[in-house]
């Protein structure tokens, strides 16, 4: 049995190692043409993550990621307004990148490769791309994303829609920051919280994916209230005048954009936060986005992680889910199960699951949106609001909060 998967960022390469593992003959076609990059994301890890990695063949230790005890929230001059004691681990995207593109065969990934459209019979399914190449297959796997081609072509009405804020994010250097700055935060989950705004940050590993103290780096991301017809245009609009949709690259970012969001980190977040937002050599934004996807199955194609949903990323689930999606298709194929009675199986337990974890984000960052329209937004935005709540229920595995 061929699969297809199209994608080769985390979900793709979930997917990918745990069939390979199962017997599949899998290709992998990513359409950049180099090595991915995320930016140098956090990411919060779960049991159910760590299961997903072992069933993909890596390797879980104490080098996965840098562990932390608890939580603390610091009031804007500075000072412990609350704590919380909640032992993870917190690693990054490009450590779980390496680890699983590494698990995965080299001449199974293909880079440079642009999916146009999928062609499927009762009997195969065909990857056509934009260099006049065709792929066949049993099976495609879809895993491109947010903005997936796949999705585009089989169900149109699942767009993403902007949740009314942005999340401006970056890394800083432990060995850049003071030793007062280290103290306070380097050991810990923290948060500062400005009205209506949410700022938050934990220690991941080194570029070199090391974890030991002092060559390590810290992850931050702010959230904050962006219109879109006004704030959020004006962020996506770069220096020669154009307006991009979704998002922005990195260095179209105007100068003037990053010097306000630094006088406002200077104005709401506490000594701390504000010196790892300036010393953050090149911190950037992203529109918060909701994808829900009725449907993941047509014919042989199946979506899977943020093609199918996107959640926003307050519980930190999100490669999470992508992992375990991947574990729940490699577990409805298996026993020689005909494909398309194995995607509907698939189907049946990760759709609702899907829809559950975006209206629980949703829940969690509804007092940050620009505008705050339903009554259901309202009265999440009155639960989530206080410091107790929002330690306590982010980034944590709702099914266990």
């Amino acid at each position: 049995m061929r699969v297809i998967v199209i994608g080769g960022s985390l979900g793709g390469l979930f997917a990918a190692n745990i069939l390979h593992r199962e017997g599949w003959d899998v290709q992998v076609f990513e359409r950049t043409g180099a090595e991915l990059s995320g930016r140098g994301a956090g990411i919060v890890t779960h049991a159910e993550l760590n299961a997903a990695l072992e069933r993909a063949g890596c390797v879980v230790d104490e080098t996965l990621g840098v562990p932390v005890p608890g939580r603390v929230t610091l009031a804007r001059d500075g000072s412990v307004e609350a704590e919380r004691v909640l032992p993870q681990v917190l690693t990054a995207w490009a450590r779980l990148y390496h680890l699983l593109k590494d698990a995965f065969p080299a001449e199974r990934y293909h880079f440079g490769r642009t999916l146009v459209r999928v062609e499927q019979d009762a009997g195969s399914v065909t990857a056509v791309f934009a260099d006049g190449s065709r792929e066949t297959a049993d099976l495609l796997v879809a895993t491109d994303g947010i903005r997936s081609t796949v999705r585009a072509q089989f169900a149109p009405e699942a767009k993403p829609k902007y949740a009314g804020y942005v999340a401006w994010r970056g890394l800083v250097e432990e060995s850049a920051l003071s030793a007062p700055t280290r103290a306070a935060l380097f050991e810990r989950f923290a948060f500062c919280l400005p009205p209506r705004e949410q700022m938050l940050g934990y220690p991941v590993a080194a570029a070199n994916d090391s974890t030991k103290p002092g060559e390590r780096r810290w992850n931050f991301v702010w959230y904050r209230p962006a219109d879109e017809a006004t704030t959020l245009r004006d962020l996506l609009t770069d220096a020669s005048g154009k307006t991009h949709e979704g998002n922005i690259p990195l260095d179209r970012i105007r100068p003037d954009v990053i010097a306000g969001m630094l006088e406002e980190a200077r104005r709401v977040l506490s000594p701390q936060f504000f010196e790892v937002v300036s010393k953050t050599e090149q911190p950037f934004y992203q529109p918060i986005y909701d994808l829900e996807s009725a449907r993941l199955v047509f014919g042989r194609v199946v979506l899977l992680g943020d093609a199918a949903f996107v959640a926003r990323p307050h519980c930190g689930m999100g490669v999470t889910k992508a992992g375990a999606d991947a574990v729940a298709l490699a577990d409805a194929l298996a026993g020689g199960r005909p494909v398309e009675a194995a995607l509907r199986a698939y189907e049946s337990v990760r759709q609702p699951f899907g829809a559950y974890i975006v209206g629980f984000a949703r829940k969690l960052g509804a007092y940050m949106q620009a505008q705050v329209l339903t009554a259901a937004e309202r009265e999440a935005a009155e639960a989530y609001r206080s410091t107790e709540a929002i330690m306590r229920e982010t980034a944590v595995d709702p099914r266990v909060a």
